[in-house]
């Protein structure tokens, strides 16, 4: 008996990708045995409120931040996109592509506040079993049971240690510099970090 091809989906910004989104991408193919897990930067994320970085820069920095997971591909279908990209037109399109592949789309736990928000919600959940990396409030996975009231009995928990790390910090290192070499290697790839650098990104003047 073959059984059904298991494909992840991550998206996000990446501005920049940084450890989290490794370990997260890392936990995602161990926990749920995936085949492949494709690496998604947004196009044009109508829900940002700042200017995100320009997209091949991200999209550089996104293919040297995952080269170490062999599962994962990194996918340029919403940068290429043109006008608004929906997570939703994304998975149809995939399935369209796997229509005998199981999707699982993983989200962080600031993606899965907003859910409900996002851009025909209700069908991401028959197209996908929704995968949240939670960071427990109480020990016990306290968001993961919230949603099961609010948005589905079907959402899966990611189980994956909490890092502290966010873009908007590493952002604000760059941009204020000097900054301390040894914590940015903390947080970024080595390769992000030189890209970075080279380019000049995330400075202000």
């Amino acid at each position: 008996m073959n059984h059904a091809k298991r494909l992840g989906i991550f998206g996000g910004s990446f501005d920049p990708p940084h450890i989290a989104h490794i370990a997260l991408a890392k936990h995602a193919v161990e926990q749920f045995g995936l085949n492949e897990l494709r690496i998604i930067p947004t196009g044009d994320a109508w829900h940002k409120s700042r200017t995100l970085t320009p997209s091949p820069h991200r999209l550089a920095m996104t293919r040297l931040a995952f080269v170490d997971v062999p599962q994962a591909v990194v996918d340029p279908r919403e940068i290429d996109r043109q006008g608004a990209t929906y997570t939703f037109d994304t998975l149809q399109a995939l399935k369209a592509e796997h229509p005998d592949a199981d999707l699982y789309l993983f989200i962080g736990a600031d993606q899965a506040n907003a859910f409900k928000t996002w851009h025909r919600w209700q069908e991401i959940l028959g197209l996908a079993t929704v995968v949240v990396a939670d960071r427990p409030i109480d020990g016990q996975g306290g968001m993961v049971s919230q949603w099961h009231n609010a948005v589905s009995p079907d959402v899966q928990r990611l189980d994956m240690p909490s890092l502290n790390v966010s873009a908007t910090e590493i952002r604000a290192h760059f941009a204020q510099g000097p900054y301390s070499a040894s914590k940015m290697s903390a947080w970024l790839p080595a390769a992000v970090q030189h890209y970075i650098e080279k380019h000049s990104l995330y400075r202000l003047n």
